[in-house]
């Protein structure tokens, strides 16, 4: 007399539906990680309610004691226009984009020199905001 089930379970696992997983949210991750681009200086941005994530080529920033970086790199004003057709040297005109990261206790002035600069350069000029609640 045979006792024994025909239907035998397999104790297997397949990993294949595991590894799709992991594979979508590695990909999820590495997009979403571009959007985010942490600035050299702690500066506080000012606050609007357009507020859009650009994707940025170049990024200034100007703390509030008015140091100068560019890409993260240090350096000064009488230096930056060199820098910025250097780094906007591979672009079309129009196509490039100056992201300003600017401390709101710095003067309108420091800022509107450096958009003067990203504009004759004819680079996009944007200015980084928090959103407001």
């Amino acid at each position: 007399m045979n006792l024994r089930s025909k239907n035998r379970i397999s104790a297997e696992f397949s990993m294949s539906s595991m590894t799709d997983i992991i594979f979508l949210l590695l990909i999820f991750f590495m997009l979403t990680s571009n959007f985010v681009t942490p600035s050299g200086l702690p500066v506080t941005l000012p606050t609007s309610k357009a507020s859009e994530i650009v994707m940025q080529k170049i990024s200034v920033t100007i703390s509030k004691d008015l140091q100068y970086l560019m890409n993260d790199q240090p350096t000064t004003v009488e230096a930056l226009p060199a820098l910025l057709e250097q780094a906007l040297a591979g672009t079309e005109p129009g196509e490039g984009v100056v992201v300003l990261h600017v401390d709101k206790a710095v003067p309108v002035e420091h800022f509107v020199k450096v958009a003067g600069i990203a504009n004759n350069l004819k680079a996009r000029v944007s200015i980084a905001t928090l959103p407001s609640e």
